[in-house]
């Protein structure tokens, strides 16, 4: 099994070869990995195709495919909160934003598994076209999910989970965790230069960065903390709008819109 494709809506990805073992991320339907061990109990690490996080999974989540498909680019994907899909007749209910080789056509074979899905799935946009708006939108489909630590979907996502999941449909790559985030896009000097689609980060008192989310304007902010939600912001950092409370200390701002 050199090359796989998740076929379960969601599947963990854990630090060690074992169920008790921390979740430090998640694998969605629909992703590519290399595998790259095997271990005792069906155990494989692998490494996600999409933004190269490497951890351990089970392999009944996964089904063996040739390269040739991992190589295909994704072209749409799937709009709704759940959507429907059929894997061999049986229906598969897949979280939001999972993509689409192809997805134009409405049906795919992945090694054994037989897929059918409804409706029209929307297409990925270009990154020199990404629209802010459509950013707000996609980033509110999350609004009031559950934080879930390593969580990459709208069942439960982590801060830098949500903000690779709103902007993969933007046809802009993130990487996996907050830090590296960090390392992407043009530098926005002042808050007060911000523009809805920035990526405002926030470090902790090591001044290690810790947490990401992204500016609707140069005062308000979309995260992930307790749940997807909509705070203030300013210079210093993030204020709870129920609470009153600073929560995050701002660092950086960075820009990967055009």
């Amino acid at each position: 099994m050199p090359y796989a494709i998740v076929i379960v809506p969601v599947a963990p990805l854990r630090a060690t070869a074992a169920h008790k073992s921390e979740m430090i991320s998640q694998l969605l339907w629909g992703e590519g990995v290399e595998v790259l061990e095997t271990a005792a109990g069906g155990w494989v690490k692998v490494k996600n195709e999409y933004d190269g996080y490497i951890g351990w999974a089970t392999a009944v989540h996964l089904e063996t495919v040739d390269m040739s498909l991992l190589q295909e680019p994704a072209t749409h994907y799937l709009s709704g909160w759940v959507n429907k899909v059929l894997v061999n007749g049986q229906p598969m209910m897949v979280p939001y934003g999972c993509l689409l080789k192809n997805g134009d056509r409405h049906t795919a074979d992945w090694g054994t598994r037989h897929l059918e899905w409804e409706g029209q799935p929307e297409a990925i946009r270009q990154a020199a076209q990404a629209d802010p708006a459509a950013l707000k939108a996609a980033a509110f489909t999350f609004l009031n999910t559950a934080y879930l630590w390593g969580g990459r979907s709208v069942f439960g996502v982590d801060c830098s989970g949500f903000t690779q999941a709103v902007f993969k449909l933007m046809g802009i790559p993130l990487l996996r965790d907050a830090y590296q985030q960090a390392t992407q896009g043009d530098t926005v000097d002042f808050l007060v230069e911000a523009r809805l689609g920035d990526l405002a980060f926030f470090d902790n008192e090591e001044g290690r960065i810790t947490h990401v989310g992204i500016l609707l304007n140069d005062h308000e902010i979309i995260h992930a903390a307790g749940k997807v939600r909509v705070d203030a912001i300013d210079n210093q950092g993030i204020i709870n709008v129920d609470t009153g409370l600073r929560t995050h200390s701002l660092r950086i701002i960075k820009r990967l819109l055009a």
